[in-house]
């Protein structure tokens, strides 16, 4: 058994992921030891040296195999933790699954990791990760600003019959689920809301919302309704408000993590200006485009816990930038 520091030991769920990679790096960093569970792998092909080569992975960290649709295996993982940062979800923008497949496995999946959280007894809190889409389709706010109080109307997003139409339902429903169960089952859990994460990585593959952030030096256009009014936020402020809201006493129910909204223009200006050899595309290429608006949002609640972001475009972007030319994406 690794031995475990004062700090405590935390299971992170989707250890592969963008934000779970980086998210089991920085609770490293931080002195935390660590529980990772990772999709069951039985041939074992995967590589995941970029999790145990991590500073600190050979004391502190430990790989466990868990699935969703095997609740019951997250368990092992779970037991002794002081606290459950919950990432793990299906991304399946291709829609290879019918809405209600997907919404019953992740719910179920999530219900058994909530039990393995109130049966461990040593559980203090559950983070779960929820996503910018469960607040910013609300039909009902009555004003510009998008807050903690939001909830998207999933069936509004039903009759539009849109790309990504089931995650935002899935998301949706799976944060009202994860907020409800805790509750009945007497456990302290907290949801984070980031919108668009970007900047380094060090999971294998080019996480979709990085790759989103970077649609315009990419070129890809099928991407440009999602900047044209939108906001993003650097990955280690994501995992920095996790841990945050872990170690803050008072902290309770859902929390907006964003820290820069701009226009589709002010990006390119700023793109243009900073990294001049990437070739912008002219305004033309999305002046008709209706935006995917993901702005006007409030962190106040989140900065009201003594929390701070750290991060800009600049950081954001040289960070996304270095990462994709590491794994010779650029």
């Amino acid at each position: 058994m690794v031995a475990d520091n004062k700090k405590g030991r935390i299971c992170v769920t989707g250890g592969t992921g963008f934000l779970g990679s980086w998210m089991i790096k920085r609770l490293l960093e931080d002195g935390y030891s660590v529980n990772a569970t990772l999709r069951i792998d039985p041939e074992r092909k995967r590589d995941i040296s970029f999790l145990t080569n991590l500073p600190g992975a050979s004391e502190r960290l430990q790989i466990f195999n868990a699935d969703l649709d095997k609740p019951e295996t997250f368990a092992p993982a779970i037991e002794g933790c002081t606290g459950v940062f919950h990432m793990a979800h299906p991304l399946d923008f291709a829609e290879k699954e019918p809405e209600d497949v997907k919404l019953k496995r992740v719910i179920t999946g999530l219900k058994g990791i909530l039990q393995a959280c109130a049966d461990s007894k040593t559980v203090r809190r559950v983070v779960y990760t929820a996503s910018i889409s469960t607040v910013a389709f609300s039909t009902t706010s009555g004003s510009d600003i998008i807050d903690e109080s939001c909830w998207t109307d999933v069936e509004f997003i039903r009759s539009l019959k849109t790309f990504g139409g089931p995650y935002i339902v899935t998301k949706t429903l799976t944060e009202k689920a994860a907020l409800e169960f805790a509750e009945e089952l007497g456990l302290d859990l907290v949801s984070v809301i980031p919108t668009w994460i970007t900047g380094p990585f060090i999971c294998t593959h080019c996480p979709d919302s990085v790759y989103v952030s970077m649609a315009l030096i990419f070129g890809d256009k099928a991407h440009h309704q999602h900047l044209k009014d939108t906001s993003l936020v650097h990955v280690d402020d994501v995992a920095r408000a996790h841990i945050n809201l872990f170690e803050y006493p008072e902290a309770k129910g859902r929390y907006i993590c964003s820290a820069v909204e701009f226009k589709i223009e002010e990006l390119c200006q700023f793109i243009s200006t900073r990294y001049p050899e990437y070739q912008m595309p002219t305004e033309e290429s999305w002046k008709d485009l209706i935006p995917v608006k993901f702005s006007g949002l409030s962190t106040k609640k989140l900065q009201e816990t003594g929390f701070k972001y750290e991060y800009g475009l600049e950081e954001m972007f040289d960070g996304a930038i270095k990462s994709c030319k590491e794994k010779g994406l650029l």
